[in-house]
């Protein structure tokens, strides 16, 4: 049964097609990532505004995630992919035009807007075209072509910063999201059949059974957003050397892990894979928070990296595990938020105790917030146990 199972195709037309607008996507995303906070800075900001500038924009996704995952049932994945890709493009190539924080903090936000809409299509589109039975294997798959463009986007951003200007830089970044348009275009998307619509008492803003995974990926990406907005600033405070080799050990640790996660995510469950992956997280931020030289960075970034990739695809197919095919959008939408409010809270968060406490309270804080969410993990365990018994 297993062998037939396994039969079960992954690699479609319309998931190497998904796979590779997704790649493109953030690889524009990942080259801005470290390098908006030198943005900032070479437009007069400080530590407090990199903060804001930085959590503003998943604060804004995360406001519009809801909608989108709405959409995805009502006016279908692909116009909601290619409206987010359009937005992130336009909005992205406007960057090396601004002249003020203010203008780019606007921007930002409408930045956000397209990365939820489109972000949120794409980890439901992948879902409708990975076969139940390899979804833990197939979202590893997927993650990989994110995890591709990490293991360039960081170091090639800050690279291509040292040699050009920052309108050029930002021009070539919304580029890489028109050929993610251009792909998503060629993808044949399947229709949803919707069930009934009923009349509501309240908005519906999440889906209930992706609550639980969320949540703890909530607290795990805050300390995403202490490494994406302070650690290049971190390490140059240290004089340290390697931060764009961090990167890409990180994402190099990122791919060795996805496949093999996923496959054990399909066979034993998030009870194999969480509490492995969330301690050799909280391991990095120790590391990190120390950061004598740069050979504890470079461990740090090998250790967070097959913690991260052994943890979120398990937690996103876990998120859609049990939702029925037509509620699908809405549980990605629900992941996807808690992941943007994990990363925008950090990043406002740690910019205020950086600024007052200095960057290695960032990472020590980030190691706090991973054992919360060890213990909120084992708290659902006990719940479930206790409900099962009851039941029974």
């Amino acid at each position: 049964m297993e062998k037939q199972l396994r039969k079960e195709k992954i690699w479609t037309k319309d998931f190497v097609l998904i796979c590779l607008a997704n790649f493109f996507i953030f690889l524009g995303f990942q080259m801005t990532l470290p390098t908006i906070p030198l943005f900032v800075e070479d437009l007069g900001g400080n530590d407090q505004l990199i903060g804001f500038v930085v959590g503003i924009f998943t604060f804004s996704s995360l406001l519009l995630r809801p909608y989108a995952g709405k959409s995805l049932e009502t006016k279908g994945r692909g116009f909601v992919y290619l409206i987010g890709l359009a937005i992130f493009v336009l909005s992205v190539g406007s960057f090396g035009f601004l002249t003020g924080i203010v203008f780019l903090f606007a921007m930002r936000v409408i930045q956000g807007v397209g990365w939820g809409f489109s972000t949120t299509a794409s980890g439901t589109i992948a879902t409708d075209l990975i076969p139940a039975s390899r979804r833990g294997e197939g979202m590893g798959y997927y993650g990989l072509s994110g995890n591709l463009a990490l293991a360039f986007g960081p170091s090639l951003g800050l690279i291509l910063t040292g040699i050009i200007s920052f309108k050029q830089f930002f021009l070539i970044c919304a580029g890489l999201g028109l050929m993610a348009l251009l792909l998503s275009s060629k993808i044949s998307y399947k229709k949803v059949e919707q069930k009934p619509a009923r009349a509501k008492a309240k908005l519906d803003l999440y889906e209930k059974g992706a609550l639980k995974p969320s949540m703890l990926m909530f607290f795990i990406t805050v300390t995403f957003g202490g490494i994406a907005a302070f650690l290049p600033l971190y390490t140059a405070e240290k004089h340290i050397a390697g931060i764009q080799l961090y990167f890409l050990l990180y994402a190099i640790a990122l791919m060795v892990t996805r496949a093999f996660a996923g496959q054990l995510y399909d066979r034993k469950g998030h009870q194999a894979v969480f509490i492995p992956g969330t301690l050799l997280i909280l391991t990095a931020m120790i590391l990190l928070s120390w950061l004598p030289n740069s050979t504890i960075l470079f461990v740090a970034a090998i250790l967070y990296g097959l913690g991260f990739g052994t943890v979120q695809p398990a937690l996103q197919a876990w998120s859609i595990e049990k939702v029925p095919i037509n509620r699908r959008g809405m549980a990605n939408a629900t992941f996807y938020s808690f992941f943007d409010l994990g990363v925008g809270i950090g990043a406002m968060v740690f910019g205020q105790i950086g600024h007052l406490l200095g960057y290695s309270s960032i990472y020590s804080t980030s190691a706090v917030s991973i054992f919360i969410s060890m213990l909120l993990y084992v708290y659902f365990l006990y719940k479930d146990r206790v409900t099962v018994a009851q039941q029974g």
